[in-house]
């Protein structure tokens, strides 16, 4: 058995995004290795949507009536269960992204849309491994484990101003 990742394209223009699926898988895969490298076996489904979808998974799932960028539904199965050939491995939940707030997001922060998609992958990731940011402390940890893992890929820390980056106030 091993990580199998469903990524699905429902709605947006995400055939517009080189490799989307790819960059998705790799994304996945690399906040698995860094975070839950002892989680043998695995699946986690993507939806690839738009603004209008995910505004309605956001209002009826959260409470917000309005879309964001990405969502994170963790699920209930136990990851650390044993394994076995007769059962499917542990569903660890699923992400969904909307298209046209990732894209206008990458342009307001003039990043590049495969780093963004990247890091908001990795970053929903984390939410279906427990990770969050509601307070300052767990905060600070998961934006730091999203910077290790998104160094692997060559991209900047997200948190960090890149001129902050570019005088070494890391």
């Amino acid at each position: 058995m091993s990580l199998d990742i469903d990524i699905s394209i429902e709605a947006g223009r995400w055939d517009d995004v080189p490799d989307a699926t790819g960059l998705v898988d790799r994304a996945i895969r690399a906040a698995l290795a860094k975070t839950a490298p002892d989680l043998a076996a695995a699946s986690v489904s993507v939806l690839l949507t738009d603004d209008a979808a995910v505004r309605i998974l956001n209002r009826d799932w959260r409470g917000k009536d309005k879309p964001t960028n990405v969502l994170s539904f963790p699920s209930d199965d136990p990851l650390d269960a044993p394994l076995s050939p007769d059962m499917p491995p542990p569903q660890i939940g699923d992400i969904a992204l909307a298209y046209e707030t990732v894209c206008r997001e990458a342009v307001e922060q003039q990043k590049q849309i495969a780093h963004h998609i990247t890091h908001l992958v990795v970053h929903g990731t984390l939410h279906l491994l427990g990770y969050d940011h509601e307070d300052e402390d767990e905060a600070e940890d998961m934006e730091a484990t999203e910077a290790v893992i998104l160094a692997g890929f060559g991209i900047a820390n997200p948190y960090i101003h890149p001129e902050e980056q570019l005088n070494g106030h890391e």
